[in-house]
């Protein structure tokens, strides 16, 4: 296991959440960091990485040689294979071949979830990232119309961003009155009203007939049928935020996980059965929205693995998600970042305040721990 006075913990998952674990762990622990791979791609604002992926990638796609609060973590490019929970081990694959083994003291399960093209768990290098990166948006680019199909979050951040854009024309699909299902009532007839003032074409109760085996994962460009009996849609370019998460989990014995794949948890974020096991992000059941990707849950998993670490001395933190989605919906803008509350209030960040205190010193500067410059003509 790790030095006596440096425990072990394996972090499974580099994204959004694990990334910041590790590197708060990093301090006190010998952090050992697997990530399928080198570099961090977020998950977050999907809107602006298909419209404007050049202002994306300056703080979503970091390489982690650029990240500072790496340098006291050991990364491993490669995929969890398997757990062995009584011996306190983690099988894997390297990226390239080789397979190994970690001990751990404590284990943090921040492996996330797969929805669309977007998310996914495939072990990759830089160059795959930026092709997959660079495909998708290009096809986007060079499309007359476009539908989104799906009214979450996703689909609506998509649509907006493209629309905004003033090049294409954008059409959302979504079932019911109302799109941004799980988000307060006040909030959702707000963001409609939004969609159609910077030019979408809105189309409620419209649930679609996705072909058996689909995930969603591509885009298309066959028209569109409906379940609903509107007729097909047909348009340069489909994009389905159908909200499909798979829980990448497999590596996982069956009896830590629910019926979905999803880890089960207590209030704690801690494996039932295996107080030294963590889970937390998408990949973790803690309540209906599985919020803990939000809501701070990376400190609270933060604080429970060092309590975890130090044989359970210290005082645990409870994980409370709230009722309702709340966050950034359309990304920053041009008049600011509009964050909307569990409640169904809202506030705005004018744009330069966004960018100076929200990305710059808030993102970049707390919770990734400050980014290197890159290398002149070099990658992001």
């Amino acid at each position: 296991m790790g030095h006596p006075e440096r425990p072990r913990v394996v972090v499974a998952g580099l994204g959004d959440t694990g990334l910041l674990i590790a590197t708060r762990l990093a301090r006190t622990c010998d952090v050992v960091g697997i990530s399928t791979r080198p570099a961090l791609v977020s998950g977050q604002e999907l809107g602006m990485r298909l419209s404007e992926p050049w202002r994306w990638r300056r703080t979503y796609f970091v390489p982690f040689d650029r990240l500072r609060g790496l340098d006291r973590v050991r990364t491993v490019h490669g995929r969890v294979t398997a757990v062995d929970l009584d011996g306190r081990t983690v099988h894997l694959e390297r990226a390239d071949g080789t397979v190994g083994t970690e001990p751990y003291d404590v284990l943090v399960v921040a492996t996330g979830a797969s929805n669309g093209f977007w998310r996914h768990d495939r072990v990759e290098g830089i160059e795959e990232i930026e092709a997959g990166l660079a495909t998708p948006a290009a096809r986007l680019a060079a499309a007359s119309t476009v539908a989104v199909v799906g009214g979450g979050a996703t689909g609506v951040s998509v649509a907006d961003n493209l629309a905004r854009r003033g090049v294409v024309e954008v059409h959302l699909f979504h079932p019911g009155e109302l799109p941004l299902p799980g988000y307060h009532p006040k909030v959702r007839q707000w963001a409609a009203g939004v969609l159609r003032t910077d030019g979408v074409h809105v189309h409620p109760d419209h649930r679609a007939e996705v072909p058996d085996g689909f995930a969603g994962d591509r885009l298309t460009t066959g028209p569109v049928t409906w379940s609903t009996g509107q007729d097909p849609f047909a348009a340069d370019c489909t994009l389905w935020g159908l909200g499909r998460v798979r829980p990448h989990s497999g590596f996982l014995p069956a009896t830590v996980l629910d019926d979905d794949g999803f880890v089960r948890v207590d209030q704690y974020l801690r494996v039932p059965g295996h107080p030294e096991v963590l889970a937390v992000g998408d990949v973790a059941a803690t309540d209906p929205n599985r919020s803990s990707a939000r809501n701070w849950g990376w400190r609270v998993a933060t604080v429970n693995a060092r309590v975890a670490a130090n044989g359970g001395n210290g005082r645990l933190r409870r994980f409370r998600a709230p009722h309702h989605r709340w966050g950034s919906v359309f990304g920053l803008q041009e008049n600011g970042l509009v964050v909307v509350q569990p409640g169904g209030g809202r506030f705005r960040f004018p744009r330069a305040a966004a960018e100076a205190l929200l990305y710059r010193l808030f993102v970049t500067g707390y919770l990734y721990r400050g980014i290197r410059s890159a290398a002149p003509g070099g990658r992001p």
